[in-house]
């Protein structure tokens, strides 16, 4: 049955995302704060609306996925926000990468007014979007999760209720650690084999096959081989994942020193002005590093 979708947030992974809910059949009210980025979208049928206040008052049930936490607050629980104008009833889905402690807030708050919240992050990347293969790790009520896994189930493959409010966010907090690892390892791997004047994709074919295939190597290498650092996941976006996990961590006595170290490398991709790129453009970094800057 057809659903009115409202959908803030029509960046590199939104934009597919909720055009697969459009060709899906469901009615599609969209936000972006650049109006530009979701052309598309309105070409497809979607309505634009001119705040996401705008997107909740027509909506049943309304995603976002913006760029930062404090994004995430403005957008629903700020002025002229979705919280502003959803009604009783309305389901409120955060698929950014957030704060767990935000994600429990915005329950709370959602609660208030009988809307109904879930924190439900992704992974998966450009490419996981474009294809509807991501996975998305949800927070929330049972029933709140039934009433839109759906939804849920055209965008993604690997679907999971994870707990109650703010569960989505932690697990992904868990992936986003995992992934700072193979991705220094993807990087430092490649970079050894361009060293030795190996054939980048040749070794990628072999390894990402055995014991050390990922999703890194086998889905950013190639990228890597070819020397495309556009963005599937911009570096400025997942230093801020690591800052989260990072501060979680703290709060819970917990020392991750090798993601503190990736960390570090990361902000030096910043410092050299990367932040917009791809996160497999930390081999430019390492690159630069181990050739003194030539």
């Amino acid at each position: 049955m057809s659903k009115k979708i409202g959908w803030i947030g029509t960046g590199v992974m939104g934009k597919s995302m909720c055009m697969h809910l459009i060709k899906a059949g469901h009615q599609a009210f969209v936000y972006n704060r650049t109006q530009s980025k979701a052309d598309e979208l309105v070409q497809a049928g979607a309505v634009w609306c001119d705040s996401p206040a705008q997107v909740a008052a027509q909506a049943d049930v309304v995603f976002t996925i913006v760029g930062y936490p404090t994004d995430v607050e403005q957008t629903i629980l700020g002025e002229n926000g979705v919280l502003e104008a959803a009604k009783p009833g309305t389901i409120v889905a955060d698929m950014t990468t957030s704060e767990p402690s935000l994600a429990k807030r915005i329950h709370a708050a959602c609660a208030e007014k009988g809307v109904a919240a879930l924190d439900a992050p992704v992974s998966g990347g450009d490419l996981g979007a474009r294809n509807a293969t991501l996975a998305i790790m949800v927070g929330g009520e049972q029933k709140t999760f039934d009433a839109v896994s759906d939804l849920f189930e055209i965008m993604g493959e690997n679907i999971r209720l994870m707990g109650g409010p703010g569960a989505g966010q932690h697990t992904k907090m868990s992936n986003q650690i995992l992934i700072a690892g193979t991705m220094i390892g993807t990087v430092e791997s490649l970079l050894y084999a361009h060293r030795a004047g190996m054939d980048m994709d040749e070794v990628i074919s072999v390894i990402g096959s055995g014991a050390a295939g990922s999703w890194s190597i086998n889905n950013l290498g190639p990228r890597i081989a070819k020397g495309d650092f556009d963005p599937g996941f911009f570096i400025k976006h997942f230093v801020k994942d690591m800052g989260i996990a990072l501060a979680e961590a703290r709060a819970m006595n917990l020392g991750l020193p090798g993601l503190a170290l990736v960390n570090q490398f990361y902000i030096a991709a910043m410092g050299q002005g990367y932040e917009e790129l791809g996160t497999q453009a930390l081999f430019k970094v390492l690159d630069s590093m181990s050739s003194g800057g030539r």
